[in-house]
């Protein structure tokens, strides 16, 4: 398994947690944070402190997403050679494509006659 692969898994893994996280999350004051301090009771450490975990662990995620994404262009196997385009490569050529050319242009005796002509 290429190093690539390997930084391909652990984004996706790391964006299905963040995606887990945000729809966890209500800003109207639902969501996993009321469910656990409902009625002010402090349950499993109260609405606050799980509104901050949910919180951080978001930016910690969105962070380490960034990371990883950055990280893996290094991880690209760019084949031989390591040139990452071709107008970056001294060695390629490249031809410019064929413009189409404009059809000529025919007169027809009918076309431009007047219609006292052709009576």
């Amino acid at each position: 398994m290429s190093t690539f692969t390997i930084f391909l898994v652990l984004i996706v893994v790391v964006a299905f947690l963040l995606i887990v996280v945000i729809m966890v999350q209500n800003p109207k004051g639902g969501g996993l944070s009321s469910s656990f301090g409902g009625g002010g009771t402090q349950q499993l450490g109260g609405v606050k402190k799980t509104t901050d975990f949910l919180d951080k662990s978001t930016w910690t995620l969105a962070t380490v997403l960034l990371v990883l994404i950055l990280v893996s262009n290094v991880a690209i196997n760019r084949g031989p050679g390591g040139v990452e385009s071709k107008a970056l490569d001294p060695d390629a050529t490249t031809t410019a494509p064929a413009l189409p050319t404009a059809p000529a242009q025919t007169t027809n005796d009918a076309a431009t006659a007047t219609p006292k002509d052709s009576l």
